[in-house]
């Protein structure tokens, strides 16, 4: 079974941004799918089971933009 959470990241302009920011949260471990839109500035994750918070905070972080819930 699979879980979707959606999310808003602050600071994206560009598409570069949502690249980034997709690689990053990719590569947490569980996370199958990643839709980020640059228009809206919010992210939906796609995953095995819910992905702690601040998990995927710290991998957007590391992307240089910030995480907020939905």
């Amino acid at each position: 079974m699979t879980t979707t959470q959606d999310y808003v990241v602050a600071g994206m302009t560009c598409e570069h941004c949502t690249q980034a920011v997709t690689e990053e949260v990719l590569a947490v471990p569980g996370v199958r799918e990643v839709t980020v839109h640059l228009d809206g500035g919010t992210m939906a994750v796609t995953s095995e089971e819910a992905v702690d918070f601040d998990v995927l905070s710290a991998a957007v972080s590391e992307a240089g933009y910030t995480l907020g819930s939905r």
